[in-house]
């Protein structure tokens, strides 16, 4: 799949095509809900998803610490340090020996993708060094620019949309946000251990909730019912930020559509497990069954077969006409285009 996906899309330099695996590997390890939606896009898309997905990843786990649990937060600092101007070279030059920046690099050229977000990017993994709670869902939202709208806005060059691209950007912020809320809801007892806690103060004090009484119940086991409360405010919280973002998915290239509504229900339906669960987030991770992530990727497949056969329609049978996007063969700056 990998090789398929790379000749799809015309990356033909073995450096490149193996950062663009290695971006891959990443994706498919770490994320795996949208992972399984990527699969659903268009096969010569794909490597710019997994290099987009692959940087951010790689990013937030220097911040966790998940490969060096022991490092310091100097430590991670200055790894994010040696990052920040591998990113900003390899933006500037197409060059890295970084793999991952190399893939980067490569689709932000391709696909024209504002630098600034990757900018914006790095500076809300700077502040999970040191910020450790949020005091207002304002507050909150101010880091989630930097570290989940963003990335709706990087993804949609490479998604395309049927509307200017400024008119559907809103939604793909939303959606970013959308996608992070729900993580956070998750795992909130895995955020605590790190000594982070991202649902907002405010939000937890509502229902009594603060840190101390958070800390009890994760040590001890024992339930709350105003953690419940408090928990089940966040989902509702979540639920309307899905209510704003959904509006965007008509926007989108009709070959996209399958991909990202694939990923909008399975992320909701990690909010659904946490209510089966009992709002147990705090002691257990909430996953959504494996029967439902199957359902998810059958419809998602004739969604695809849907969309593609109304695309052929209406592409006049030429040996040359093109479907999709189709990127060009390694040449960094040039910019996709939208072929009807």
């Amino acid at each position: 799949m990998t090789e398929r996906e790379l000749d799809a899309a015309g990356i033909a330099d073995p450096a490149l095509r193996a950062a663009y695996a290695r971006c891959r590997r990443l994706n498919a390890r770490h994320g795996k809900t949208y992972f399984l939606a990527t699969r659903l896009l268009p096969v010569e898309r794909r490597p710019a998803v997994h290099a987009l997905y692959g940087f951010a990843r790689w990013a937030d786990d220097i911040v966790d610490g998940l490969e060096h649990p022991a490092t310091t937060t100097a430590e991670r600092t200055g790894q994010l340090d040696v990052l920040q101007a591998r990113l900003e070279d390899g933006l500037r030059s197409g060059r890295s020996r970084e793999p991952v920046v190399v893939a980067l690099a490569h689709t932000a050229a391709s696909y024209g993708i504002d630098h600034r977000l990757f900018t914006a990017f790095m500076a809300a993994m700077r502040s999970d060094l040191t910020v450790t709670d949020y005091a207002t869902y304002d507050d909150l939202c101010g880091y989630m620019y930097g570290s989940a709208a963003v990335i709706g806005l990087q993804m949609l060059p490479v998604l395309g949309t049927v509307v200017p691209r400024e008119e559907a950007a809103p939604h793909a912020a939303a959606l970013g946000v959308a996608f992070q809320l729900t993580n956070f809801v998750r795992d909130v007892g895995e955020d605590l251990d790190r000594g982070r806690i991202y649902l907002p103060a405010d939000l937890l004090a509502a229902d009594g909730v603060d840190r101390e009484l958070l800390e009890w119940s994760r040590t001890t086991g024992a339930r709350d019912p105003r953690i419940t409360a408090a928990t089940k405010a966040a989902v509702a919280l979540t639920r309307g930020v899905y209510r704003r973002a959904a509006a965007g998915l008509a926007m989108l290239d009709p070959l996209s559509r399958p991909c990202i509504r694939a990923a909008f229900v399975l992320y909701g339906g990690i909010l659904d497990a946490v209510a089966d669960d009992g709002y147990a987030v705090l002691h257990r991770r909430a996953v959504v069954p494996r029967r439902r992530r199957a359902a998810v990727a059958v419809d998602g497949l004739v969604r695809v077969a849907a969309a593609r056969t109304r695309v052929v329609a209406r592409v006049p049978r030429t040996p040359t006409a093109p479907t999709g996007v189709r990127p060009t063969r390694a040449r960094p700056g040039a910019v996709h285009e939208k072929v009807a």
